[in-house]
């Protein structure tokens, strides 16, 4: 492969794929709600809780990472509005791994805690 696309656009992806995740996620559970009944919702996290650690995990952090990723996106796009000095490349690029870094950690410590 010749083009590798820069971790800043692969950053600015994921952003919109975890905000599109996250309004698809709450719609399926307002909508498991209204078709099931009032506590279908907690009684599939139950479900899903019961199922063992492996299984328990990863739905923890399959819930927990879009959260942390775009709250911390949202915060990354808040300073650099009141900061634009810090849109240079570089900063650009170290801003990105970090984002992917911490909220990854923050999601495993969401997980195991």
């Amino acid at each position: 492969m010749i083009y590798a696309f820069p971790v800043a656009a692969l950053s600015s992806i994921t952003n919109r794929v975890t905000g599109c995740v996250l309004a698809f996620g709450a719609a399926g559970l307002g909508a498991a709600e209204l078709v099931g009944g009032a506590g279908t919702s907690m009684w599939l996290m139950q479900f899903i809780g019961s199922q063992g650690f492996l299984i328990s995990s990863t739905a923890k952090f399959s819930v927990a990472f879009p959260i942390v990723y775009h709250y911390f996106g949202a915060i990354r796009h808040f300073a650099w509005d009141f900061k634009p000095e810090l849109l240079e490349n570089a900063d650009v690029e170290k801003a990105s791994i970090a984002l992917y870094a911490g909220s990854t950690l923050v999601s495993l410590g969401f997980v195991l805690f």
